[in-house]
This record gives C-alpha cells, structure tokens and sequence, in this order.
C-alpha cells in the first residue's frame, strides 16, 4: 500500500533548517517508527516549509521517503494555506498513493489532505474548536482561524482518526466516520529504567507549555500547604510566553522553594528525567491525548491526571494511573500525597501502566491499526 502522510517538519517551527534530517511531532514520528516496521507499507512523508529549502535526505527509512516543499509565505494561513494546498497536489501526482493522511487540523495538513483529489483521513491530534473555545480566542487569531479551518475540513474527509473518545464526541456531527485509535509513543520510552533514587527527596514532573490551559499556578498554590509538612520537588518542564501567566508562574516558582523550572525539554532530555521521577503529574483543565501521560506509562512512572478530556481514555482508575480534579485543587495535593506516601500503590501503578502501555501504544501496534483503517477506507 502507498501512504501518503501530510506532517509538519518541526524544523520549520524552529527556523532549524541547518539540519539535515526532518522531525515530527512526537505522535507522527512513533507511527512512522511503526511504519518502519511493516514492509507491506511504502509511505510517503510530505511537509510544506516557508523559509527556505531544507536539506533533506530522499528516504529516512527502507520504505518511508521524505518530500519538503517549499511554500512562500503568502500561500499560508492568511490565505487558508492555498499554496500548500496547489503544492501538494503537484507532489501527489507524481507520487500516485493510495491513500492520503492529514495528521493535524492545527496548520495546513487537514486541508491539504481533504483538496488532495485521493482517498483521504485526518487524525485531530489538537481539538483547535475546544481549545479556540476554552482560551477565549479573539476573532482572526491563530486559533480562531484554526478553528474555523478544522471545521470546514472535517465534512470533506472520509474519516477521522479521532485518537480518544473525547475527539469523537466533538467530530461526530461533522465527520463522515471516526475510528477511535491512540497516538503511538516512541519506542524510546519503553526502554526507559526508572530508577528514582531513594536517599533523595522524591522528584514529580509536570510536562507542558505554561499556560491557563494546562493549569500550572493553581497546581502549585495547591501543593504549597503539602510542601510545608513533606519534603518533594516538583520539576516543570515546558515553555513559557510573554504573557500574564508567565509572569505570575515565574513568581510562584521564586516564592516556592520545592518548585523549580527547567525550561523547555525535548524527548531525550525528557527520558533522562523520567530516569529520576518518583512520578508525573498533569493538572490540565483540557486535554485530548496528552503525550506525557502515555511516555510515563510507557517508562513506568506512575501519572496522576487531571479527570478530563481524553485523560479518562489512557488511564484505569487506581490501575495504571490516579485521577484528579482540577476545579477540585485540594485533589492535587491528596493525589501527590498518596505518591509520596503509599510505596506498593507507586509500585503498582508503575508496573500496571508499562503492561498497558506496551500493549495499547507501541509503534507497531498503532501502524498495523492505521493500515486497517486504510484499508475500510479503501474497500467503502
């Protein structure tokens, strides 16, 4: 089967055009890790890039080739990504796939996908209809042109690879189908030993952009009475804005000594602290399918989440992880609580959640589902 997969180089995010190899996202690079895995499958990676031509290798892989197109930048958003859109349709016609995947409404993939003229799907990774709602977008922003973009492309696909539950309630008025399938998590993570060290104070992670959504401040206000009677640190991991929030987080982190921000981490760096993480924790007030939570899992360091979105999708209750309520913040302190204090339950937990990660979001197990949803697509 030829797949063509419509992805953002992250190179382009970064302005990282020096590179000479592409990368992904981190859901969209584990399935192709997958992909490597099936010879049954010729796939097709083609991301639009502005700037300038990135130097690229013709295959990463035995069976996967990379295609980079460069897009001026009028052909973007301002004009509904238009010029990627024609771009890609040149590209198609040389390749002749079978079948075309749009990973992502948030940019130019989901269109570029439904215009394409092939058999096409989309997998929503970001909800940006929710998130444009939860964050008050104001109108012609980002997201609220995204948002208005997700809703016009959703209609014109053959289906939606919606990858929790949670998705699938919000696409199903406007999706034609919907399959429920989870991200892919790089094989990486399931080698991960997690080996916290016991003479140290016990280390929780919390993995996110600073921002309102993913509710760092209320987290640490709540811990804060907790952090006077137990000594724990809890590290923050994620880029933060010029923005009030920001502000107010990067107060709260000098006013709390157990706190302590380490800024932006990539995967490998992530792996490293998940080595020394006594466990993670994610008060979000919305989520889809938040990666971190399946890499924990997949590394064995046991999650407390926040009861929302698509969390409730990843997690079994008091099996593989402990729930949260994030309009509840007394919740958070009474979940980390029970990680500092209940060795057998974290022992548990860990355990129960490697298991399930290994069998639900291994890289092979979601390339293989991915070419039975091709394959309905195909037959309808």
């Amino acid at each position: 089967m030829k797949i063509v997969q419509f992805t953002t180089d992250s190179r382009e995010h970064y302005g990282d055009y020096k590179n000479p190899n592409p990368y992904f996202g981190t859901a969209p690079e584990a399935l192709l890790q997958g992909f490597d895995t099936l010879p049954e499958a010729e796939v097709h990676v083609v991301s639009c890039v502005q700037q300038q031509p990135a130097i690229s290798p013709a295959k990463i892989a035995p069976n996967i080739f990379y295609h980079s197109l460069v897009v001026p930048k009028i052909g973007w958003l301002r004009t509904g990504y238009q010029g990627c859109i024609r771009a890609t349709r040149k590209k198609l016609k040389e390749i002749q796939p079978d079948i075309v995947h749009g990973q992502g409404t948030e940019r130019d993939c989901a269109l570029s996908a439904v215009f394409s003229g092939f058999p096409n799907v989309i997998t929503i990774h970001g909800n940006m209809r929710l998130v444009a709602q939860i964050n008050e977008a104001k109108l012609f922003s980002f997201q609220w042109l995204a948002a208005q973009l997700e809703k016009f492309a959703l209609p014109r696909t053959a289906g939606v690879v919606c990858i929790t539950r949670y998705t699938q309630k919000a696409v199903e008025k406007l999706a034609p189908r919907t399959w429920v399938l989870p991200n892919a998590v790089d094989q990486s993570f399931f080698d991960v030993s997690s080996a916290p060290d016991p003479s140290a104070a016990p280390v929780g992670l919390c993995v996110g952009a600073i921002c309102h959504r993913k509710n760092q401040n209320n987290f640490i206000r709540a811990l804060a009475p907790l952090a006077r009677d137990q000594k724990f640190k809890i590290i923050f991991l994620g880029q933060t804005g010029n923005d009030a929030y920001g502000a107010e987080f990067l107060d709260l982190i000098g006013k709390n000594p157990w706190c302590e921000y380490a800024k932006f981490a990539d995967r490998k760096t992530l792996r490293t602290y998940f080595q020394r993480a006594n466990f993670v924790v994610l008060p979000t007030l919305e989520d889809n399918c938040p990666m971190v939570v399946l890499e924990a899992m997949a590394a064995g360091v046991p999650v407390l989440a926040s009861n929302v979105g698509g969390v409730p999708d990843l997690i079994q209750p008091e099996v593989t992880g402990l729930f949260c309520d994030p309009q509840k913040p007394e919740s958070f302190a009474a979940g980390v609580g029970r990680l500092l204090n209940d060795a057998a339950l974290v022992d548990r937990l860990a355990t129960a959640a490697k298991i399930e990660a290994r069998a639900r979001f291994h890289p092979q197990v979601i390339a293989r589902r991915h070419l039975e949803i091709y394959r309905e697509v195909l037959q309808r």
